[in-house]
């Protein structure tokens, strides 16, 4: 019955969306690609970014053509990311020292922001969208001393890997991907007439490649279930055999405070991993037991009359060896040399010359290292290691040259490396934001020539 009735109801549709061209059409034309829209402050720029994600200042239109944004735009739309870009010159009113936090707070979207002022670059995110590292890592990588970038190879690589890594969807005030008009309007009619002619082909293909995709995904989660399982027992037995009570002589509220962090993290990762339903899901997981093992460490620090240790990623080559206290430059199989970032005990081995306790999965070839591993253990490292730094540690392996790729992202979760699904982006939060996310690199030359133009600029400034 529903496969007879799904020719009847494409043919609705198609009517639907005739009529919602009519409307379009006969309206005024639509806007161009990117707003062009002449600015003479910050808030006139945040109020065009509010309606798309490219914003050219008329000023600046020597720097990136209406043809180039137009394609900018549309890479950002289609990857319904939050990123905003704008193309802004070199003058008073945008004052190089605030530009990025005076923008993030009048745009007032969770968003990256990319500003090109004048030859210079700087980049911006809130930590929802984009981790410190992440942020330093991309406008490094698209910044190169000593030379001029023209604007649209810089932009366009920047955006490249920011729709890869940001987290969250497109704010809703951007519309429909793709903007109005008419080549958008015979878009509407190309679709429907396929869907129409297509008919119940069209249904089958849509249910089996679901179900293909819901097996893959299935099949994925099982093999991370066993390694996060293994995970959680040891972060259990960790707590067993630790020799504290609340209520021992000398412990006090912040000791009391850590061990109650800790507990939490262990219930909170079973917790998710019970609810784990995509691979995805995992990262939640993986992140909570990295939370419990850095409280444990502050805990022990305190208990021993010592500093707190600061916040550092987990060993590289195991978490389960817990917070890591120093990065060591090593090699993977075949690949360049990399700092990593590696607990006392593998310090100890790969300054001896010896091999590290390395975390080994079970792949086609037997026990393998995590990175030489399949797609699957994707977002199990990426739960301890997180946002820009994940992609940096795996570069030249098995497993990072699978996380860069797009079928990476359709299969296991995207690019994020880490981020989990309870983060967000694009969602309009005001002047609500952490302000000290926007201090940038800094536009070197304070409002005019050259801006930093290739290496004035750290990114991020998280």
């Amino acid at each position: 019955m529903r496969n007879r009735l799904f020719p009847t109801m494409l043919a609705g549709l198609l009517l639907i969306l005739a009529a919602a061209v009519l409307g379009m059409t006969s309206g005024a034309p639509a806007p161009a690609g990117a707003s062009t829209v002449a600015a003479s402050t910050v808030d006139d720029v945040a109020q065009a970014l509010r309606k798309g994600p490219v914003y050219v200042d008329p000023a600046a239109s020597d720097q990136l053509s209406p043809g180039q944004a137009a394609t900018l735009t549309k890479k950002i739309k289609d990857a319904d990311k939050p990123v905003f870009v704008a193309v802004l010159p070199p003058t008073s009113a945008f004052p190089a020292k605030t530009l990025l936090t005076t923008l993030r707070t009048d745009t007032g979207i969770t968003d990256v922001y990319a500003v090109r002022l004048g030859n210079g670059f700087d980049a911006g995110a809130d930590p929802q969208v984009m981790s410190t590292r992440a942020v330093h890592n991309l406008t490094a990588a698209v910044e190169t001393p000593g030379a001029d970038t023209d604007a649209a190879t810089q932009l366009n690589a920047f955006v490249d890997r920011a729709v890869e890594q940001a987290r969250g969807s497109a704010p809703a005030s951007w519309g429909a991907a793709g903007g109005g008009g008419p080549s958008s309007a015979a878009g509407l009619i190309t679709v429907g007439a396929l869907l129409v002619l297509g008919g119940g082909t069209a249904y089958a293909l849509v249910r089996r490649n679901r179900k293909r995709r819901e097996t893959e995904e299935r099949a994925a989660l099982d093999k991370l279930r066993v390694v996060v399982d293994e995970d959680i027992t040891a972060y259990g037995e960790t707590l067993d055999r630790l020799d504290f009570h609340p209520a021992e002589p000398g412990a006090d509220d912040n000791m009391r405070a850590d061990y109650e962090r800790a507990l939490d993290s262990y219930e909170t990762a079973k917790t998710r991993m019970d609810r784990a339903r995509h691979p995805s899901d995992v990262r939640g997981v993986t992140r909570a037991l990295e939370d419990g093992r850095f409280s444990l460490a502050v805990l022990e620090a305190r208990r021993t009359g010592g500093e707190p240790p600061a916040r550092r990623p987990p060993c590289f080559f195991d978490p389960r060896h817990g917070p890591s206290v120093a990065d060591v430059r090593w090699s993977p199989s075949g690949g360049a040399a990399r700092e990593v970032p590696v607990c006392a005990a593998d310090e100890l081995r790969l300054r001896e010359g010896e091999e590290p306790l390395s975390r080994t999965v079970d792949t086609g070839e037997g026990r393998r290292p995590y990175w030489e591993a399949g797609p699957a253990y994707g977002p199990w490292a990426g739960g301890y290691f997180g946002g820009g730094l994940l992609p940096g540690l795996l570069v030249g392996t098995v497993l990072g040259s699978m996380l860069s790729s797009p079928a990476y992202a359709a299969e296991y979760g995207g690019g994020d490396f880490g981020s989990g699904g309870d983060w967000s982006g694009g969602d309009f939060s005001g002047s609500d934001f952490d302000p000290s996310g926007f201090d940038g690199g800094g536009f070197d030359g304070g409002g005019g020539g050259d801006f930093g133009g290739g290496g004035g600029f750290d990114g991020g400034g998280f």
